[in-house]
């Protein structure tokens, strides 16, 4: 089964416009259906929210955009489509979207999983913590979740059910919760999730660094520099990306990495083996942290450093580069590379743009 998918960091809380559509149809319970009416007034032409953070090209050319005040809209080509709580889309806060062979579009977000069909939306239901599925367990075509900051493992959909897997113990929890007994958030909470191009899913946590599953066994690393900014702050693993020569970059270019085959196999904690060799020489950003990163049509590494820019690393060097508006340079707030190579960019209040490799061009919708 096909996936084409995107994880992404949301930044920013958007502020509502003046001008929405008005949707209606039954109220969504739990895993129920709910038929979709859309029904726009006509005297008020529907607006694509200029702050809209997470977007996503789907098989059939629909552009979708997710805004945290106003729900998200589906653009064809020609019409625009604002879905609500009143289509059963119950939570806005999208941490990603993805599209099965079928065509149907999922949303990840804090409150459950939503499938879209094509005519309606519905709530994914979590298996049983006694079913055997549980285990952890991959086959082709697999979906993967994060379903917030506060889960302590992701979420498997093998398209008929989905499932919670638990991360095995870290031996660092002991020392961890006696040091911050009243932590405010969990540990284990995933701030990203990755599928590399070898089938392993990789999921960075906020304090407990990285669990990896190449399908078989679960493994985890942790470096403190990568969760740890020279700040002092508290940055956690939020972005994995994979070069053209197939080595790792995590959260900062200081260092890139290297998979080894595991030496020990198991249900248990198994550390990861691999090697790590320096990334980007002569580093002069070392408090550069990414939330994104994705390769381009020439093997580069776009890697997204919210208000620090976009900075481009073509494995010797990094260049930044901005949004250029007005003589300002104007920092995205997320980015997207959709299955046709283009890079597309939210940003705070000046709109959407487009990249193609070259230019940046503000997206319109006429």
């Amino acid at each position: 089964m096909r996936t084409d998918k995107v994880y992404l960091t949301l930044g920013i809380f958007f502020s509502i416009l003046s001008t929405f559509c008005a949707c209606s149809g039954q109220a969504r319970t739990d895993d129920r259906s709910t038929a979709l009416v859309q029904k726009v007034d006509s005297d008020e032409k529907l607006e694509l929210d200029a702050q809209a953070d997470v977007i996503f090209r789907d098989s059939r050319d629909n552009l979708w955009f997710a805004s945290r005040e106003q729900g998200v809209y589906k653009y064809d080509g020609t019409d625009l489509a604002l879905f609500t709580s009143d289509d059963g889309l119950s939570s806005y806060r999208i941490l990603g979207v993805q599209e099965d062979d079928g065509g149907n579009v999922y949303f990840d977000t804090p409150e459950g999983i939503y499938k879209y069909d094509g005519e309606i939306f519905t709530t994914l239901a979590i298996a049983e913590s006694g079913e055997a599925g549980n285990a952890w367990t991959s086959e082709p075509g697999d979906m993967w979740f994060r379903m917030g900051w506060d889960k302590s493992g992701p979420f498997r959909y093998d398209g008929k059910k989905l499932y919670h897997l638990k991360f095995p113990e870290n031996e660092m929890a002991d020392d961890y919760f006696r040091q911050y007994p009243n932590s405010s958030f969990n540990p284990y909470g995933i701030y990203s999730l990755y599928e590399d191009s070898k089938g392993n899913v990789w999921c960075g946590t906020s304090s407990f660094g990285i669990y990896m599953f190449d399908g078989q066994t679960v493994s985890w690393m942790y470096e403190d520099h990568l969760t740890t900014t020279p700040a002092g702050g508290s940055f956690g693993i939020r972005s994995i990306g994979e070069d053209r020569d197939g080595n790792y970059w995590i959260c900062h270019p200081k260092y890139k990495y290297t998979l080894l085959p595991n030496e020990t196999e198991g249900d248990g904690f198994v550390p990861l083996n691999y090697s790590r060799q320096i990334g980007i020489d002569n580093l002069a950003e070392d408090d550069l942290y990414f939330y994104s990163m994705e390769l381009d049509a020439n093997g580069n590494l776009f890697m997204f450093a919210n208000e620090d820019g976009l900075w481009k690393n073509d494995g010797e060097k990094l260049t930044p580069f901005f949004i250029e508006l007005g003589g300002e340079n104007i920092s995205p707030t997320s980015m997207y590379k959709d299955d046709k190579g283009i890079f597309w960019f939210s940003t705070e209040s000046n709109g959407i743009y487009q990249y193609d490799g070259n230019d940046f061009e503000r997206f319109r919708i006429e």
